[in-house]
């Protein structure tokens, strides 16, 4: 335990000296590794390690939140103090924090088999190593591997004036793999970057040489394929990457912060359809050794499994504790932060759309003429409307039921609300992929995933008309 419940109690009867409504305290120690293998050679090699608190009070809509990054007592006094002058002058109560304590302590539901603090070096080099040489292997054209690989241990304590105080360890490791080729003045990229909530077990599932393999392949083949067409088509998302459309073009607009300040398309639409009635998406902190999983937030909240669409329905929002207390409703478990330095909001977690009945093959059988999105790229949208833009980094023509050439270019213009109306098709090989999600400057773990879908109609922006 970072410190006891006494140094706790202490800590919160300072915060709240001057009155509130609500305090916590958010503590942690972490310690990252990452190594970067570039041109067969490790160019970086970088560890670090890191402690400290924040100290929030809340009164009404106004928060005051104050940090520091040594954990002694004279200190988290201090900060508390700081935390405490911040709201002075506001109306509120003072919080009863003699009752009894409720202390969660950590629970193990994601296992770790093989911790990075005892993986030998040696043995995350070859692993780099292996994922290179795999790439390499893989065709002449290809002109430049880069690996990465990082893992991390944050041991977090939170603690509020509820009585509340919960423990969380959280061990994650990710590897990213980059592949450059070029031929005749073309250049394409692949890119494969797996992680998880735990340790380097996660090799056993993912091979550095099947990684090093797949970003090498995808960039081989874009490097082949032809100009992608223009105009509104069917378009059939694969699974696992393609849930960053619905993370970026539908899931911060079900971020309760957003729909509080009407900056979501969705807000004051729980109980209305927004979706075809095949579609259910959830917000799940819970899967096991999940990236983004954990087992209690930012804010010492149970993780749970969010539903956010059931039947096409809209049926709730993800929320911190801050939007949970003004709205007289449960937290969802959603209040996550970068770090201490960081205030607790609304995040996701992993967020997906759930499996359907159909077979993928079915779905590509079933479509004369579609655009089929392999994997999908960076992007922009319009959290108000859910307007956006996304590239397609490796896509494939759908002619005559069946996966036809290799097109590149394309880019899907649409719009979330419209696009999850749009949905006639949901396969059952629902898949998850990695990544960090940004947010008012903060970046955390997230997993975004679906299955195979079809969308009956959606604009493709190319070079090539239709053939």
């Amino acid at each position: 335990m970072l410190f006891d419940g006494d140094m706790v109690r202490l800590v919160l009867k300072e915060a709240l000296k001057t009155g509130g409504d609500f305090a916590d305290i958010f503590a942690e120690r972490r310690r990252g590794y990452n190594l970067r293998l570039e041109e067969e050679k490790v160019e970086e090699n970088v560890s670090g390690s890191e402690s400290g608190a924040g100290i929030r009070v809340m009164r009404g809509e106004t928060v005051s939140y104050a940090y520091t990054n040594d954990l002694s007592k004279d200190s988290l006094m201090e900060t508390a103090r700081v935390a405490a002058a911040a709201s002075r002058g506001l109306e509120g109560k003072v919080v009863d924090l003699e009752k009894p304590w409720i202390y969660l302590p950590y629970i193990d539901e994601h296992p770790c088999e093989l911790d990075a603090d005892h993986y030998p070096r040696e043995g995350k080099i070859d692993l780099l190593h292996r994922a290179d040489q795999a790439a390499r292997h893989a065709g002449p054209h290809v002109v430049q591997v880069v690996v990465m690989l990082g893992d991390s241990r944050q041991e977090v304590l939170v603690a509020n004036s509820l009585g509340e105080m919960v423990e969380d360890l959280r061990i994650r490791v990710r590897m990213v793999v980059q592949v450059v080729a070029a031929k005749d003045g073309e250049i394409q990229t692949g890119h494969e970057s797996p992680g998880i909530l735990g340790g380097y077990e996660m090799f056993r599932e993912f091979q550095p040489e099947e990684l090093g393999s797949k970003a090498a392949e995808q960039a081989l083949t874009m490097l082949e394929a032809r100009p992608a067409p223009t105009g509104s088509m069917p378009v059939i998302i694969a699974n696992g990457t393609g849930g960053v459309l619905f993370h970026e073009a539908c899931g911060h607009g079900l971020e309760a912060d957003a729909v509080y300040k009407q900056a979501s398309v969705f807000a004051g639409k729980i109980g209305e359809k927004v979706a075809s009635r095949i579609v259910n998406a959830y917000d799940d902190a819970t899967l096991t050794n999940r990236w983004g999983s954990f087992n209690y937030d930012d804010e010492g909240v149970r993780a749970s499994r969010t539903p956010l669409i059931e039947e096409g329905a809209l049926c709730s929002f993800i929320n911190d504790r801050k939007r949970s207390l003004r709205d007289g409703v449960p937290p969802t478990g959603n209040g996550r932060r970068q770090s201490y330095r960081f205030i607790a909001i609304p995040r996701m977690t992993n967020t997906l759309i759930a499996p359907g009945d159909a077979k993928p093959g079915e779905i590509i059988a079933d479509t004369p003429l579609a655009l089929y999105a392999r994997k999908l790229g960076g992007g922009e949208v319009n959290p108000v409307t859910g307007d956006f833009i996304f590239a397609v980094t490796e896509g494939y023509m759908v002619r005559g039921g069946e996966l036809a050439e290799a097109v590149k270019g394309a880019t899907l213009i649409g719009n979330g609300p419209r696009v999850l109306q749009d949905i006639d098709a949901v396969a059952d090989d629902l898949d998850l992929d990695t990544g960090m999600c940004g947010k008012e400057g903060q970046a955390v773990p997230v997993s975004t995933g679906q299955p195979t879908l079809r969308v009956r109609e959606l604009v493709v922006g190319g070079t090539a008309e239709v053939v």
